[in-house]
């Protein structure tokens, strides 16, 4: 029949694995799910987290809380958010994001909270993958490093070539 040709598909759910972890997710999961494993690979102690806004909800929130409680959330709360039930009582990060947001709008929150180091992060891995590439030559996890460190050198090389002195 034509009109089951033309049906709506359901959504494909691909399995997508992390590299860092070697573990598989889901694309309705995503790498959400993985924050607190990442986080335990960590040698050093925690004192901010400066992710994307796909990391914006309360499962990140909750896994970084859980594994360093001092350190500094600075994640963009998404268009539509709300404050938790308890944001009277017992306010969280993300509450009083929220709540400077709705106070100074959001270039007031980015000032505050620093969030213009993270464009910084995103420039460097930019330089990174236009100069070096977007996937690692080796296979093992210990070249990886070894490559990504090398890697780092000829950029800071590079950048160190093209800046003027000041």
């Amino acid at each position: 029949m034509l009109s089951d040709l033309h049906a709506p598909q359901p959504r494909r759910s691909r399995k997508r694995r992390n590299p860092r972890l070697g573990k598989l997710t889901t694309t309705e999961e995503g790498n959400t799910a993985l924050v607190g494993l990442l986080l335990d690979q960590s040698p050093h102690e925690i004192s901010t987290v400066t992710p994307d806004g796909e990391y914006g909800g309360d499962p990140v929130y909750q896994a970084v809380a859980e594994r360093a409680p001092d350190a500094a959330m600075v994640i963009s709360p998404r268009a539509m958010v709300v404050l938790s039930a308890t944001a009277e009582t017992a306010s969280t990060q993300r509450d009083r994001h929220i709540q400077t947001i709705a106070e100074n709008r959001h270039l007031g929150w980015q000032k505050a909270v620093g969030y213009g180091k993270r464009s910084l992060i995103e420039m460097a891995m930019l330089r990174y993958k236009a100069l070096i590439s977007r996937s690692f030559h080796s296979r093992t996890l210990p070249t990886q490093k070894t490559e990504a460190k090398l890697a780092c050198k000829v950029i800071n090389i590079t950048t160190g070539i093209g800046m003027p002195v000041s």
